[in-house]
């Protein structure tokens, strides 16, 4: 399989009559699925006897570094039942720290490759159940964990958001989930609202935000089952980055600490500039993070913090500035001509960065970073700096 990884889909499609003894849209189908698990799942992809019973599931299924972390939560005698099992990542890794898992799926084709893949992998204490799972639980054995990752497509394969509009309908569902186990994890998008859905899933204890390379992929929610709502205190808050060096970024807060925290404005840029990394923006956890680090906020709206003395374990990115640059029409003219290219970010600014390309003729890439910004006294700046 892996020296045909480059071949071109379509060509080997259309040739399928020279090849009469081989299933070649499975194969294409394979292929394909091989490419879209090849960064994500290196462990899988390394494997060649597995299969994979669509694309879209190899596009939705979790990646390797999110299905570990998601081990930390279950213990050995845990006996977790994966409502939705799909691909069956989250199952196959669940299933190296907990005694069984039952993974339910209702589509066939996906238990069949379930089953060939959890024996080619030699994970023998999953059960594949090939059923409707809402319709299944009265029959299933006693479990102590539940895992669900409700479907976000409707029809016409059409992407949704909002809990009720997914399948399984999980705030509906999580009474009946609370009668057999004492714990669900759901696993829901990274467009979710995280104020409307704690409203909706009362016993969530803890939210963990999980980003892969500064990307938010999903949004997974601890909900204890019976415990009524929870507190802003005692309410944890797991922001989490995966970084392409392999470093795990770690950010934790409580609602009630965030909005307690009284932040400090800077008055003007300092030499280091800081950008939070996607977890802890979508946990919008903006004053606490500045708290926490000693930095200072650049304005309310803008998410950008800076400091005198560097703050290496600042979790997100982090810069040196070079300069800062007062904005006017007469810059964007001219920045160009000293700065012919870099990587241009928006925050808290009229302009959209292709505006700014457009006006300023600044083309896209090298090791120059241009942040254009709003100070706290409302000043509109652009901030030269390069990574450390």
């Amino acid at each position: 399989m892996h020296e045909h990884a480059a071949d071109d889909l379509t060509h080997l499609l259309l040739s399928a009559s020279r090849y009469p003894n081989l299933d070649i849209p499975f194969l294409v189908n394979q292929l394909a699925a091989r490419r879209q698990i090849r960064e994500k799942l290196p462990t899988w992809f390394a494997e060649e006897d597995l299969v994979f019973p669509s694309k879209i599931a190899a596009e939705q299924c979790s990646s390797e570094q999110t299905a570990m972390y998601k081990q930390r939560l279950v213990s050995p005698d845990d006996r977790l039942c994966d409502l939705t099992g799909g691909l069956g990542i989250d199952s196959f890794y669940f299933s190296r720290q907990v005694r069984i898992v039952y993974y339910i799926e209702r589509f066939t084709e996906y238990c069949e490759a379930a089953r060939n893949n959890f024996q080619t992998l030699g994970a023998d204490n999953i059960v594949v159940i090939n059923e409707d799972s809402v319709s299944y639980l009265p029959h299933l054995p006693a479990v102590s964990v539940f895992y669900i990752d409700p479907a976000r497509r409707g029809e016409g394969n059409k992407r949704v958001y909002a809990l009720a509009d997914c399948e399984p309908d999980l705030p509906a569902l999580l009474p009946k989930l609370g009668e057999l186990a004492p714990r669900v994890l759901a696993k829901l998008s990274p467009m979710a609202d995280l104020k409307q859905t704690l409203a909706l899933l009362p016993g969530t204890v803890a939210i963990h935000i999980l980003s892969v390379r500064n990307e938010c992929k999903e949004v997974l929610m601890d909900i204890r089952c019976g415990g009524g709502e929870v507190s802003e205190k005692d309410l944890q808050v797991h922001c989490v980055n995966f970084t392409s060096s392999g470093r795990e970024e770690t950010f934790v807060f409580s609602p009630e600490e965030e909005r307690q925290a009284v932040v400090r404005f800077a008055p003007s840029v300092l030499s280091f500039l800081y950008e939070p990394n996607a977890s802890v923006m979508k946990a919008g956890a903006f004053k606490t993070v500045a708290l926490r680090f000693g930095v200072e906020k650049l304005h309310a709206s803008s998410h950008l913090y800076t400091s005198a003395e560097l703050k290496m374990d600042f979790p997100g990115r982090i810069f040196a500035v070079d300069a800062v640059y007062t904005f006017n029409n007469r810059l964007c003219k001219e920045i160009g001509k000293e700065i012919p290219k870099a990587n241009i970010a928006v925050r808290n600014f009229p302009l959209s960065v292709d505006e700014l390309r457009k006006k300023s003729k600044i083309k896209e890439g090298g090791d120059v970073f241009l942040f254009a910004t709003t100070l706290s006294s409302g000043e509109k700046v652009w901030i030269r700096g390069h990574k450390i």
